[in-house]
């Protein structure tokens, strides 16, 4: 009974397993996405950008339904997915296919949690890695946009959904990047007082 209980411990902790690779692909996936964007492939571009998405929605499936959640795939998914949108979002700027403000909000926020994360590590920080409710939010609002201004669809209305959407991830970018400075604040009043004592 033993050995049974350390091979599946074992098993839940080897790094290389499908959450992983998904998130893998998820990475190589983005110079694809760029490209497409950049020769104005929209299409293509919207094919390879739903496959990730769904990749993004399968690896956190697998992760839970099969125990195989690892301390690399915890870098890695929210890595891929920062790569993928902070891509999309800098591109569909630059072709004027979303406004400059709204991908600097979206920058700006990846970077406060990328700065974070260094600083923790640096000071050694212990930290875990679990994304918030607002941030979930926020990644499906975003997600959402970039899909409605790949599709561009010819409907009535699609001009206020548009700019809703814009307006929505605009304010859910900032309120969960405001989160989660509050949070890192909480963690390094907890590390100063812990050092204390």
């Amino acid at each position: 009974m033993k050995n049974t209980a350390s091979n599946k411990s074992d098993e839940s902790s080897i790094p290389i397993n499908i959450p992983n690779i998904l998130s893998v692909i998820r990475i190589l996936l983005v110079p694809l996405f760029v490209i497409f964007l950049f020769r104005d492939f929209y299409d293509l571009a919207l094919l390879v950008f739903v496959i990730a998405a769904i990749s993004d929605v399968l690896d956190g499936l697998l992760a839970r339904h099969l125990n195989q959640r690892t301390q690399l795939g915890s870098y890695l998914d929210p890595v891929a997915d920062k790569l993928l949108l902070a891509s999309a979002f800098i591109i569909l700027a630059v072709v004027k296919m979303v406004p400059g403000w709204l991908a600097v909000i979206v920058i700006s926020r990846d970077v406060l949690i990328i700065l974070g994360v260094v600083i923790f590590s640096i000071e050694n920080v212990s930290f875990a890695i679990k994304p918030s409710i607002v941030g979930k939010c926020t990644t499906v609002a975003q997600i959402s946009t970039i899909l409605f201004v790949l599709l561009n669809p010819d409907i009535p209305g699609a001009y206020i959904v548009r700019w809703s959407l814009y307006w929505l991830t605009a304010g859910l970018t900032i309120t969960s990047g405001l989160h989660y400075l509050y949070i890192g604040m909480n963690i390094v009043q907890k590390g100063s007082e812990n050092n204390r004592a």
